[in-house]
């Protein structure tokens, strides 16, 4: 049992320690309950143990990481929000880091910007990791790091989450450029979208997230340059000089579809966590892909739920994008040739499953939702780990052949 009196090396923390204590510069974390395994334990302390209740109120925090049976880091000072759209009313809720300094973590590049993930509706917990592999495995521009750790707040263990690199424009991030013609931008849903945002005419909302406050101006260039692209979209308007490829980076366009569809996800399909990016003068960039928790069967809607079926090409833009001669040969030569990459990926899961196996013992422990379906994220009851890991694996395999069955002739 591993448990240490909480220090003040910053004064935000609001903890009372021993004088008899020997090293003060300590968070407190007992683990009598929930063992070491073997994953690091981020311990963090809020001013005066606040709750997060929200998404917007960003509360004085300190942080501390440890391995075994000690600190690997010193205490830190941050700020701590809630995160996640539908995901932050659920019991088990992520989080939005913000270090006073920047900061690196398992060998990822420094950032002040830091997402804790829950999965709490993913009963496996390895449907983002293993996604955000396969993304680097087909060498996407940008794929968000990400390392698993369990999590203590405010004495209290909360379970297995995803310490994630946010989505971002930064060196080691997003790397475009900072000014009043390049943007990040994100699609969002109906339910739920931030400011700074534009409507285009067919109804899609996009939130801005580089440049930060644009403008009025900025906004337009970016409004108008998307409801043409509509236009042409719902036109075919596609020919000469106005070509697809002028439009959408079809390279990475194609690797963002098969992702997509190979998972089925659920948010893939044109609703939301598509991020974009787009300079003055050149093509719609896909990427970097995010959110994963509603695929590989794991779905809200019983289309989803089913192995075959195209799903992602019958979203909104997507269709019309697969009008187009260039974009299906392009999606055609790159499944047969990054195939044996998504196979690849349902081989590996015996081993993602091994970093955490003993980790979810702890988790659900904390949170006894195998047989659990009345939570709205909470889908399919299942007897054991080893039986929902075993039906995500089988359904991996059914729409791999499935997708393999329509290039047989």
């Amino acid at each position: 049992m591993l448990f240490i009196v909480c220090g003040v090396p910053c004064a935000l923390c609001g903890c009372v320690w021993s004088e008899t204590e020997e090293n003060p510069d300590y968070l407190m974390m007992d683990d009598s309950r929930y063992p070491y395994a073997g994953l690091p334990r981020i311990v963090i302390e809020t001013k005066d143990f606040h709750e997060i209740r929200d998404r917007e109120t960003e509360i004085p925090s300190c942080f501390q990481i440890y391995g075994e049976k000690a600190p690997m880091t010193e205490v830190l000072d941050l700020t701590v929000r809630g995160r996640g759209n539908s995901s932050f009313k659920m019991p088990k809720y992520g989080m939005k880091l913000e270090f006073t300094d920047k900061v690196s973590f398992f060998g990822m590049p420094k950032n002040r910007d830091w997402a804790l993930v829950g999965n709490f509706g993913d009963k496996t917990y390895l449907r983002n990791y293993m996604m955000y592999r396969l993304s680097e495995w087909l060498h996407a521009s940008y794929t968000p790091k990400c390392r698993f750790v369990e999590l203590y707040l405010n004495q209290e263990y909360k379970g297995l989450y995803l310490l994630y690199e946010t989505v971002k424009v930064a060196k080691n991030r997003v790397n475009i450029p900072e000014n009043d013609t390049t943007f990040l931008f994100e699609k969002e849903g109906i339910k739920k979208y931030d400011p700074p945002y534009v409507i285009t005419d067919d109804d899609n909302i996009f939130h801005i997230k580089s440049p930060k406050n644009p403008n009025e101006e900025t906004q337009k260039l970016l409004l108008d340059h998307l409801n043409e692209f509509e236009t042409r979209l719902s036109e075919r308007n596609f020919k000469g000089e106005n070509s697809i490829d002028k439009w959408v980076d079809i390279d990475d366009f194609v690797l963002y579809y098969w992702v997509q569809e190979f998972s089925k996800n659920e948010d893939g399909n044109f609703a939301r966590s598509i991020y974009m990016t787009w300079e003055k003068g050149g093509p719609i960039h896909f990427g970097p892909l995010w959110d994963f928790d509603l695929a590989f069967g794991n779905a809200s809607y019983k289309v989803n739920q089913s192995f075959d079926g195209w799903y992602i090409r019958k979203g909104r833009w997507f269709s019309p994008l697969f009008r187009n001669t260039d974009v299906r040969v392009a999606a055609d030569v790159y499944w047969e040739s990054n195939k044996g990459i998504f196979k690849a990926l349902i081989d590996s899961i015996p081993l993602y499953r091994s970093i955490i196996e003993k980790a979810v013992e702890n988790e659900y422990r904390r949170w006894p939702i195998l047989q659990n379906t009345e939570n709205w994220a909470l889908k399919d009851p299942y007897d054991s780990y080893d039986e929902a890991v075993e039906t995500m694996v089988e359904w991996m395999k059914k729409r791999y052949d499935w997708i393999e069955e329509q290039y047989a002739d």
